[in-house]
């Protein structure tokens, strides 16, 4: 609701510019036929992984990660960063946040296991495992566009080496830090119930298998090159379809996520104007330009900022003006979507994964939150840098 509240002060205010003619239709025009695409592909997605989530499938993985984990804490963590880092890359980093943290929950307590070190891989690796794909993140999704609608291939081809330096950072950083709680072993066994939602719809096999199968249809589709809204949509409609017949409760309108296409519209429409403003030419004043580390790794901490600062939406709205090369935008997706890890509203991620754990009575203080992401964020984000500028296009060091 407060998001709704939010993103409706939003859409006004950017109306506001519209009517005064500070922001010409023109603009606005441009702007529409660049994201309707990609809000049409973030419900068409949502839809999918939330009925996904409603056939089982999230909860046929927790009954079993508990077993694979084989009685020893660590194994279980490496199998919760492995099942976040998938569920980020090919689901996004919002379906991580919202699905995956109450899962990851569940079976800490069902392992009788400290929750925290768990929680902190999901979301840490919910914002900073978002980089190798353009659907992990809306911003991928953006910069995608903004570098010619290059294939995903491609886009992983530019990503994968500082993407895989903003994974391994956090879980080093864990690693060390809960080394205690991580040695510790675990009754395999339980004669607790699992008590994960939507029980229900894990007994129907018809609906869990369907659901698997277009999951796994679903997911090179979006990697193929084509227009990623098409088989997000047809997946949508696949699945409503099934539970049409089967569970047509389920198919209500809150499903779609009015509040946050009511935020980003907003949003959107606020930050165009801005930029039509001259926000970006002050904003180049402190991220500079240029291609070498320097120059990328004082972007990536501009994006960073301005994400903690504010969120990383519109961090990456107002400098992606600045980030004219492919090694500039990478640069600048790893400052907004690896650097928000300080503030609670640095990505909705993080505001979503909060509002999962408060209903399940996990209380997370933000201060050391805030105090782990000063020391987490500018680690992962110079050793992404450092990633890139060393496999990037040519190789920055050489």
């Amino acid at each position: 609701m407060r998001l709704a509240i939010i993103g409706l002060v939003l859409l006004v205010a950017g109306g506001i510019t519209v009517a005064t003619g500070v922001l010409p239709w023109q603009e606005v025009a441009v702007l529409v036929d660049r994201v309707a695409p990609i809000l049409g592909f973030v419900v068409a997605m949502t839809v999918v992984t939330e009925l996904v989530s409603e056939a089982g499938a999230f909860q046929w993985i927790a009954r079993h990660l508990r077993g694979w984990g084989r009685g020893r804490s660590v194994v279980l963590w490496l199998l919760v960063a492995l099942f976040a880092t998938l569920s980020t890359v090919f689901l996004s980093l919002d379906t991580t946040a919202v699905l995956l943290t109450p899962v990851v929950v569940t079976v800490a307590r069902q392992a009788g296991l400290p929750v925290l070190p768990f929680a902190l891989t999901t979301v840490w690796l919910a914002n900073t495992a978002s980089l190798l794909l353009p659907i992990s993140n809306l911003t991928n999704l953006l910069a995608q566009h903004n570098l010619g609608g290059i294939s995903p291939a491609q886009f992983a081809q530019l990503m994968w080496a500082p993407s895989l330096a903003a994974v391994l950072v956090p879980l080093a950083f864990i690693a060390i830090v809960f080394r205690h709680e991580l040695r510790k072993t675990y009754a395999r066994d339980s004669t607790r119930p699992f008590g994960v939602p939507s029980s229900r719809a894990s007994q129907d096999r018809v609906l869990l298998l369907v659901s698997a199968v277009v999951l796994v249809l679903l997911l090179p589709a979006l990697v193929s090159g084509a227009a990623i809204w098409i088989p997000a949509t047809v997946a949508a409609v696949i699945l409503a379809v099934v539970f049409a017949v089967r569970r047509p409760k389920v198919l209500t309108l809150t499903l779609i996520p009015w509040s946050l296409l009511l935020f980003t519209c907003g949003l959107f429409l606020v930050v165009e104007a801005t930029q039509y403003l001259g926000a970006s030419v002050l904003l180049g004043e402190v991220a500079g330009a240029g291609n070498g580390f320097p120059d990328l790794l004082r972007l990536a901490m501009t994006g960073a900022l301005g994400s903690n600062v504010v969120n990383n939406l519109p961090a990456y709205l107002l400098a992606e003006p600045l980030a004219g090369t492919p090694q500039r935008m990478a640069a600048l997706l790893i400052g907004v979507n690896a650097g928000p890890l300080i503030t609670p509203w640095a990505s909705l991620a993080t505001l979503l994964w909060h509002d999962r754990l408060v209903r399940m009575n996990v209380l997370v203080k933000w201060k050391g939150y805030a105090v782990f992401g000063l020391i987490v964020a500018p680690l992962t984000i110079l050793a992404a840098i450092a990633a890139l500028a060393a496999v990037g296009p040519g190789g920055l060091f050489g």
